[in-house]
């Protein structure tokens, strides 16, 4: 058995769920394997070598009460069970199946009602189960960048996981989009094993979020597969479904290449202006309205988590008509911890930044406003990817009828490759403005 089997094992377990992959891999090298024969006692009077996983056939939890031994639980494969002082309460809020073990007051005989293999976590490594993050295991959550801040959850307990807005974080006026797809696709990750990442997702917005509280996300596992496993999540406010995603989880494996998408020729990014200097020329350029630049300037400015270098700044207003297109350079701001199920959910969270706006370009005009809300939001992940490293988003809107429009979006490397190819559907309507009084002419 070696370690990424192992690893792979151990992501199907529940209590693991919150642990970075860097955790597991760590977990994975330090295991013993332990075999139990059927009758053959695996703790005996609460005493035990550390935290046990079942790996492969069935245990009883009996009383070790002379008077009375009987089966008080089975254990089967993924259980885990253990010394009281090893796994604490903030570790599961379970007594044994799916759950912890026995505390010093609840001692209790660990059978093997079966030939058993167990995969055991010396006492000397529990501190592995206590991470800083659900990405960092060593690196607290207020340090690391931005949008790795933005897209942490807090586990719940097995299934469930609680994310917030951060004051800090891009709202809209709403949750933001992006905020759902990837506080999402993060707690799906979190329920797969760490050698599946996700190729595919699938996402409705059905409700506006509120960001003054917080967001349940409940995983439901679909499908495990040797290859792939499938996840649905529902996100939940005020006992409201207010977002769902679909995605599919696939083991990397090696197969046919191709790519026919060519990425445009574009300058570097390192060549462009950030959005920061291209807002404070915004606000002294003459050829734009007055009352448009002291409108910038009067907004606070909140800086974005995504560093954005557009490849042709525009000099119009939101109300001028421009093509359907779009073309920028993106890269999150700071430096990301190394797991690339975090980096595709940063991209995914990127990705409704700007996006389905494009579809309302051609109808922009003076003294109109359009309503933009996105509708459903559809990716597909084709090779690892590097999220604090700088991607081109390439976006075009092909339609736009019946009050909805369409975006389709591909991102490429700086090598040139495709990563991510991305379709949006949006609501465009226009705001109509309240009709206005009417004036009593004396």
């Amino acid at each position: 058995m070696n370690a990424e089997s192992v690893a792979e094992f151990l992501g199907g377990v529940p209590l693991l769920q919150r642990l970075p992959s860097s955790s597991l891999r760590k977990i994975a090298q330090v295991i013993k394997v332990e075999h139990y024969d059927e009758g053959e006692y695996v703790i005996r009077n609460g005493h035990s070598k550390g935290i046990y996983f079942i790996f492969e056939g069935e245990a009883e939890v009996c009383g070790n009460s002379e008077e009375d031994i009987r089966p008080e639980f089975i254990l089967k494969r993924y259980d885990y069970f253990g010394d009281g002082e090893i796994i604490t309460p903030n570790l599961s809020t379970d007594c044994f199946r799916g759950g912890g073990a026995p505390t010093s007051e609840q001692q209790a005989d660990v059978i093997a009602s079966s030939k058993l293999t167990c995969l055991v976590l010396p006492s000397e490594h529990w501190y592995l189960l206590q991470p800083k993050s659900i990405w960092n295991a060593d690196v607290r959550q207020e340090t690391c960048a931005p949008v790795e801040t933005i897209l942490h959850l807090d586990p719940i307990e097995v299934n469930l996981f609680q994310g917030i807005t951060l004051p800090s974080a891009p709202k809209f006026g709403k949750v933001f989009g992006g905020q759902f797809i990837g506080h999402a696709l993060a707690a799906a990750s979190k329920t797969v094993d760490c050698l599946k990442i996700v190729h595919h997702l699938q996402a409705y917005f059905l409700l506006v979020g509120d960001y003054d509280i917080p967001i349940l996300y409940e995983v439901h596992r679909l499908r495990d597969g040797k290859s792939f496993s499938t996840r649905r999540v529902d996100a939940k406010q005020k006992g409201n479904i207010v977002f769902t995603l679909l995605a599919s989880f696939q083991k990397e494996e090696e197969g046919f290449e191709h790519q026919e998408a060519v990425m445009p020729s574009v300058p570097a990014p390192d060549t462009l202006l950030s959005l920061e200097e291209l807002r404070e020329r915004r606000i002294i350029d003459p050829r734009l309205p007055r009352s448009y630049r002291n409108k910038v300037a009067a907004v606070k400015h909140v800086p974005w988590p995504i560093e954005i270098r557009f490849i042709d700044p525009s000099n119009s207003t939101n109300q001028t008509k421009t093509p359907p297109r779009l073309k920028y350079w993106f890269r999150a701001k700071g430096k990301l911890t190394d797991d690339q199920a975090l980096h595709r959910c940063v991209v995914a969270y990127a990705s409704d930044l700007m996006f389905i706006g494009v579809s309302a370009n051609p109808h922009r005009q003076r003294d109109l406003k359009i309503n933009v809300l996105s509708l459903n939001h559809t990716m597909w992940f084709h090779r690892p990817l590097k999220a604090d490293d700088w991607l081109l988003f390439v976006i075009e809107s092909p339609s736009s009828s019946a009050t909805r429009g369409v975006v389709t979006g591909q991102m490429f490397n700086q090598k040139g490759e495709l990563v991510v190819t991305l379709v949006q559907e949006g609501l465009l309507r226009v705001v109509k403005s309240p009709p206005s009084a009417i004036r009593a002419k004396i």
